[in-house]
């Protein structure tokens, strides 16, 4: 991929991916997952926006709206009950200019962040902790 933008004059005709390109991407990552997953996540809702809300930012103390990458609203799986019914469906938020942002600053190609931060979100409807997610993904490292 590298030769194709070699040149400087290669990227004039080229803009950042759009909303829908990034939820296109989400939804190729999703469509790999093993059906095992998918079937936990049957009424998992997947949104992409720019920013998050800035009430996110406020109640997680936030500095910059370039702080998230993506998150999950709801209640994880296993903390889910019968006896409480849910009122809205879990929801996971994928943050378009941070996930650009982060791109621009490392190696790893879009695709590949756009699925890290959506698995690391489905691990939290799977009531994973971060610290949790941060262990799996060192073992697979």
């Amino acid at each position: 991929m590298a030769a194709k933008f070699d040149s400087p004059t290669a990227w004039l005709g080229v803009s950042a991916p759009s909303l829908a390109d990034i939820e296109a991407m989400a939804a190729e990552a999703y469509a790999r997952l093993p059906e095992t997953f998918r079937g936990l996540c049957e009424n998992l809702v997947i949104r992409v926006e720019d920013f998050p809300e800035e009430s996110v930012l406020d109640d997680m103390k936030l500095e910059s709206e370039f702080d998230l990458l993506g998150l999950f609203q709801g209640v994880g799986l296993p903390f889910q009950s019968a006896s409480t019914p849910q009122l809205m469906p879990n929801m996971i938020w994928l943050y378009r200019r941070p996930i650009l942002d982060y791109w621009a600053e490392h190696e790893e190609t879009l695709g590949a962040i756009v699925t890290h931060v959506l698995v690391h979100e489905i691990g939290h409807h799977f009531g994973l902790s971060d610290d949790d997610i941060d262990a799996i993904e060192a073992q697979v490292d």
